[in-house]
C-alpha cells in the first residue's frame, strides 16, 4: 500500500481525535452506581435553578469567587441542593484561595468518586452518593490530617447553620 505524506498525516489526525475522544468521555464508562434518590430530568429541572440544574445534572462548574458559600464560617452542615443529603461539617471547611468552598473530609458514606477525564486530564469527580448529583472534584493537595482538597460547586450544596 502505498501513502503519501498528506494521507499519512490525515489518518494520524483522525486517529488521535478518535482516541482523545474516548479517553475525554472517560474511557471506563460511568462506574458511578445507580443513585437511591432518582427523579426525572424535567423533575430536576424544577426543583433547581439553572445553576444548580447545570452543576448537578450536566458537571458544569461555577465561575470561581461567586458561591456565597465561599465565604460561610458558621457552625453547621453543607447539604446537597439536590437531594438535601448532608455532605460536609463546618469544622472541615478551610480557605483554599480557589475560589470554592473546600473541605478536607466528607461525612461518612455521604459521596462518591469516579475518575473524570472530560477535560483531557484526569481528575476525581466528587457526586453525591444519595442523588447522583455532581458536587466537584477532590484534589490531594489539602491540608492535613488528609492532605485532601474537596472543591465543590457552592451551587451544588445548601447551608444548614447549627
Amino acid at each position: 500500500m502505498n501513502f503519501d505524506r498528506r494521507t499519512l498525516l490525515a489518518t494520524g489526525a483522525t486517529a488521535a481525535v478518535v482516541l482523545y475522544t474516548g479517553m475525554a468521555r472517560g474511557g471506563e464508562g460511568d462506574p458511578r452506581p445507580k443513585a437511591p434518590f432518582q427523579l426525572s430530568d424535567a423533575e430536576w429541572r424544577k426543583r433547581l435553578g439553572p445553576s444548580a440544574y447545570a452543576v448537578l445534572r450536566q458537571a458544569a462548574t461555577e465561575r470561581a469567587f461567586t458561591s456565597p458559600l465561599n465565604n460561610e464560617h458558621r457552625k453547621g452542615i453543607f447539604a446537597c441542593a439536590g437531594c438535601g443529603q448532608k455532605l460536609f461539617d463546618w469544622r472541615t471547611k478551610f480557605d483554599s484561595h480557589t475560589g470554592w468552598p473546600s473541605f478536607y473530609r466528607p461525612l461518612p458514606k455521604a459521596v462518591g468518586t469516579r475518575i473524570d477525564r472530560d477535560l483531557g486530564d484526569v481528575r476525581t469527580e466528587v457526586y453525591c452518593s444519595k442523588c447522583g448529583g455532581h458536587l466537584g472534584h477532590v484534589f490531594d493537595d489539602g491540608p492535613a490530617p488528609t492532605g485532601l482538597r474537596y472543591c465543590m460547586n457552592g451551587v451544588a450544596m445548601t447551608f444548614q447553620p447549627a
